[in-house]
């Protein structure tokens, strides 16, 4: 079964399996390779990446079972967190925007995946745990970067050391979530959302995701240089044309 679908111009990218949403090792290949690829590849003509899972949780991880047989712990979860990386690398560096439906639980793996997104869609029952402390191991997948940017160091530290479990509500006033819906309307409300970004200005938000990145190692001289660069490659480009147009004649922009 393929990780991937087209839909309209957002591409749906699946990473988990099963009713407990077992972090899926073929489905990172896949989804990497995608991401990886040059623009006249899979993400060609897309302008949103909506990451699911197929069951009632986004991702619960890693497979522990597997941690526990394997014969050489050592080998086996680097190379399983190296794999994992590298989604996580093309995921982040994506020239579009990132959304992830996040119904049930989000542990280990999984919440490292939806604080890599860039915004997150969650139900009423939705549940964030980092879980690597229940099972003796320290984060992968970013954690230890993205939640402290996210919520700030002192909370990082109280979240990542103590296992804590954060729910909707909480996830949402700490901007974890951009919005909660009824456990029912994830999956729509994820889509919807994902939709409405890819009708958006492409390359401008993409400008916009990196301006972002790049905004916490630079200084405010090279931040302003950057956004001078930035809107002025905008404005010169075929968005910015048609967003000026679309203001001088008083109609909604039509971007593609």
């Amino acid at each position: 079964m393929t990780a991937l679908e087209r839909d309209g111009r957002v591409l749906r990218c699946r990473i988990s399996t099963g009713r407990h949403g077992t972090l899926d090792g073929a489905a990172m290949q896949e989804v990497t390779a995608a991401l990886a690829q040059p623009a006249d590849g899979v993400l060609d003509g897309a302008g949103a990446v909506l990451l699911h899972g197929d069951g009632e949780n986004f991702c619960t991880g890693g497979d522990v079972r597997a941690f526990a047989g394997a014969q050489d712990r050592y080998t086996y979860v680097h190379e399983l967190a190296d794999t994992f990386h590298a989604m996580l690398r093309v995921l982040v560096a994506a020239p579009v925007p990132t959304v992830a439906a996040v119904p049930g639980w989000a542990a280990g793996a999984g919440m490292s995946l939806v604080l890599a997104c860039d915004l997150a869609v969650g139900g009423r029952s939705t549940r964030l745990r980092p879980a690597y402390p229940a099972i003796g191991f320290s984060p992968d997948g970013g954690m230890s970067w993205t939640l402290p940017r996210l919520v700030g160091s002192a909370r990082a530290r109280r979240i990542l050391l103590t296992d804590e479990v954060l729910d909707a509500d909480t996830l949402a006033e700490l901007g974890v979530l951009a919005s909660v819906v009824d456990d029912d309307a994830v999956a729509d409300e994820a889509a919807a959302l994902a939709h409405r970004l890819a009708q958006g200005p492409t390359a401008a938000l993409g400008r916009i995701r990196g301006l972002l990145a790049r905004s916490w190692e630079s200084s405010l001289d090279e931040q302003l240089e950057a956004e001078a660069d930035s809107i002025a490659t905008c404005a010169a480009g075929p968005e910015g044309a048609e967003g000026l147009t679309a203001f001088a004649e008083k109609r909604r922009p039509r971007f593609h």
